[in-house]
């Protein structure tokens, strides 16, 4: 019977009821999803929320994004000053509101508002004039309003949209414009005279209206006194407090990761938030930039002017430090835009440890193998190491600490660089996008481009392989390889798809940062003395062709620091070298950090085989001299020594002989040590080498010939030379001719102990020397050499 005329109730108020749904419906949609819309400032965070650095707004104002949080001392004071019945209201005060009706009757004008909070938030997002239409729809729309969010969040879009004067909008903005630090870090009085600004933000004006905001600021220190928010003793001491002056310039501690942040943002095309809480310390980034900036300061005079550190967390991959140029804006010549870190540059050598550790885990070479360092001319290509000098062989683990170019070109043509460029992909080297026949054999000298990012981020997954190792179960963790990071508290998968198959145990990656702790370089040994420090690092230096770029790259089980120096548009400089510029950043950085143990040996990865001591490879039977070691596990299918081998000496072992012209029975069996000639050459020069003994006179014969193998034909012993001067002024050239038992036997030539070439079969050189006195001395492949003087005159000399 109810429910019944309850229906007929409705039936004949339907009109009403369609109405009243319609405006319910209105209701609930008049209020936008989103009520600020305008652009905010680009803002990035250090890792416990300070401000590193900010972007004015595009539309050239200084607004933060919306923070939920907000200072208590604020919250008191906007409440306080603008509604004090904030927490009792649902959008409208009707108190507030008849008492201005009442006073702006009274004036006859407009004396005051009675909007609330709430209200005000509104007027702020829509922008409208103020009539007292708009008044009502700001009523109705602060209603909904609260429905919509707490007291905590209208609050919270208050302090984060309204106007503080000039182009300041915002709590954050203000206090940091105004105060030059974080709002929660206010004082009473100074967060007092923020929160009158909104009501006139017009204020805050160098030299103007200084009296009024004084007053405003005190009549409200007066209400927090009486509300019992602050004491009289806070109340009189906040009084005292200065006003904001000019507004200040905002942190700019790393202008190149804000940017890096703004253009991923835009790639992105992300609708979020422009601020990002960083993985840098802020007090560890202000000392990097300190000592790029000393540093930079003495290069200059040598025309260098850019210089860029990168330090990374090994276990996290987190950015520590992230200083992308020497920023000062005001000078172009140092083009301080241009973010060095994520620039494409050539890196030297600083990829050399990554081939050393490659072929380590497949087994190619042994941490001490010996490496041919000799004149080297490979399809027209000829490395040339750093001081111009040849050790004839050298082992691996000295070719990389010493940063021999020669033995690591080699090295890569035995790896093959097609290998090399998949590998460095692989491990994240995503700038090496052309096809590796691009590249070729340069690539292990600089002859591709990289960045100090990818670098230093590759190091970093390197070393947290061997940081994660399971000693119990000999396994590694290649999952951790990812590039770096600068945003914190995010999931970051590897981006690479690596697998366990074709990537660096860590046994190889061990060998390769124990190398690296060697800190020898020719002739700059002094200088590497100076680098002394407390940690045990693990560190590469590079320059590039032409002197552009220098590079230093460390790393510790904690930490990586990448440093790179040079010019930004590309100037080559002389003394732009990675050991003279870059390294000494990079140690005065590594200071900074705090010490730790060193990587632990990955013993159950290793396996244990004999080595000969005087090669580095796997003994053989011939070998006198022998070590055990332990090696990666593909150490033991590495090749055996092929330098010993089995020599015939006569019985008083000073002569070679042969059957022919001695007896088995008189003979001496004896295990030899022989390099092939042209490693010989350089090789006895530094290091201790017993030549073979010459053969027997009475051999000489029964070797098919009466004199010596190999003989010098032109010019004969101590000859006196002279080269006529060609038609186009220039000396011209002398032709050495020799002549060798075997036809088809090589002769290496040297020239006053440099290495010129090599003949096969029809034996002549065509050279020019300068006037003056000369060796040429001549060595086949059995080691049998040939020495002779001679000089070459000059016109007048000859005259």
């Amino acid at each position: 019977m109810k429910f019944q005329r309850f229906r007929q109730w409705c039936k004949k108020r339907k009109w009403w009821l369609t109405a009243a749904g319609i405006l319910l419906i209105a209701y609930y949609f008049c209020l936008p999803r989103q009520l600020f819309t305008s652009p905010t400032s680009f803002v990035l965070e250090d890792v416990n929320g300070d401000l590193l650095n900010a972007s004015i707004a595009p539309d050239g104002q200084w607004r933060f994004p919306y923070n939920p949080h907000v200072p208590e001392k604020f919250e008191k004071c906007i409440v306080a000053y603008e509604d004090k019945r904030f927490y009792y209201h649902w959008g409208l005060d009707p108190l507030a509101i008849s008492r201005a009706i009442r006073q702006n009757l009274r004036g006859k004008k407009v004396v005051s508002g009675g909007s609330t909070i709430t209200m005000q938030v509104i007027r702020i997002s829509r922008n409208q004039p103020r009539t007292f239409w708009q008044k009502m729809v700001e009523a109705v729309l602060a209603t909904r309003l609260e429905f919509a969010a707490s007291k905590k969040k209208i609050i919270a879009l208050y302090a984060a949209n309204a106007p503080f004067g000039g182009n300041v909008v915002g709590l954050e903005a203000a206090s940091w414009r105004y105060y030059g630090r974080k709002a929660d870090q206010l004082s009473w009085g100074e967060m007092a005279a923020l929160a009158v600004l909104p009501n006139s933000p017009a204020l805050v004006h160098p030299g103007r209206n200084r009296n009024t905001l004084l007053n405003k600021r005190n009549q409200l220190l007066n209400k927090l006194y009486r509300n019992n928010t602050i004491d009289s003793t806070t109340c009189q001491l906040a009084k005292l407090e200065p006003l904001p002056e000019q507004p200040l310039p905002l942190p700019q501690d790393a202008p190149h990761l804000l940017d890096r942040f703004r253009l991923d943002y835009q790639q992105q095309k992300s609708e979020g938030p422009t601020r990002i809480k960083s993985t840098v310390e802020a007090a560890l980034q202000k000392n990097v930039t300190a000592i790029a900036e000393r540093y930079h300061n003495a290069y200059k005079a040598n025309g260098i002017n850019n210089a860029a550190v990168l330090v990374l967390d090994v276990e996290t991959g987190n950015t520590l430090a992230y200083v992308g140029n020497i920023y000062n804006p005001a000078d172009p010549e140092l083009e301080s835009h241009v973010d060095i870190v994520q620039a494409r540059r050539s890196p030297g050598s600083t990829l050399k440890p990554v081939l050393y550790a490659a072929m380590l885990n497949d087994g190619l070479i042994l941490p001490n193998t010996l490496i041919p360092d000799i004149p080297t001319q490979i399809a027209g290509y000829s490395p040339q190491n750093f001081d111009l000098g040849y050790d004839g062989a050298v082992p691996a683990s000295r070719a990389l600490a010493r940063s021999l170019n020669i033995p690591a070109v080699r090295m890569l043509q035995m790896y093959r660089y097609e290998r090399f460029h998949t590998l460095l992909q692989k491990m994240g080297i995503t700038t090496l996008n052309k096809p590796a026949d691009h590249y070729g054999l340069s690539l292990i000298l600089g002859g591709g481009e990289t960045t100090l990012w990818e670098m230093c981020g590759m190091y970093a997954s390197m070393a947290r392989t061997l940081i994660h190792l399971d000693q119990y179960h000999g396994k590694y963790d290649m999952d951790d390889i990812h590039p770096p990071n600068y945003q914190a508290d995010i999931q970051r998968p590897s981006q690479y798809g690596l697998s366990k198959e074709g990537i660096l145990d860590a046994g190889s990656i061990w060998y390769t940062f124990e190398a690296m702790t060697e800190v020898m370089r020719p002739g700059e040994e002094l200088l590497w003395q100076q680098f002394s420090s407390s940690q045990r690092i693990a560190w590469k230096t590079g320059t590039s062709f032409g002197f552009r770029d220098g590079w230093a790259i460390g790393v510790t089980p904690k930490y990586v620091v990448g440093v790179w120096v040079g010019n930004a548009d590309g100037e080559g400089r002389p003394g732009l070298i990675g050991v003279s510029t870059a390294a000494p950043i990079m140690f005065d950085v590594f200071r900074l950090l705090r010490t730790g143990s060193w990587f632990t040996t990955p013993t159950a990865l290793l396996r244990k085989v004999e080595i000969c001591r005087k090669s580095g490879y796997r003994a053989n039977d011939l070998c006198d001299e022998k070590d055990s070691i332990y090696v990666p596990a593909a150490g033991i299918r590495s090749g055996v020594c092929p330098y010993h081998q089995l020599v015939h000496l006569d019985r008083t072992g000073q002569w070679r002989v042969t059957e022919s012209c001695e007896s088995p029975q008189f003979m001496q069996h004896k295990a030899w040590f022989i390099l092939p000639p042209s490693q010989e050459f350089y090789y006895r020069s530094k290091n201790y080498y017993a030549p073979l003994p010459p053969y027997k006179p009475d051999c000489i014969g029964s070797l098919g010939q009466d004199r010596a193998p190999i003989e010098l034909i032109y010019p004969r012993p101590n000859a006196r030379i002279f080269v006529p001067t060609e038609l186009n002024g220039q000396a011209g050239q002398t032709i050495f001719t020799a002549t060798h038992r075997n036809s088809a036997a090589k002769i290496y030539w040297h020239l006053d102990n440099n290495f010129i070439g090599e003949t096969v079969e029809f034996h002549q050189m065509a050279l020019h020397p300068p006037p003056g006195k000369h060796t040429i001395t001549l060595v086949d492949e059995n080691g049998e050499r040939i020495e002779q003087t001679f000089e070459i005159l000059t016109k007048e000399k000859d005259q």
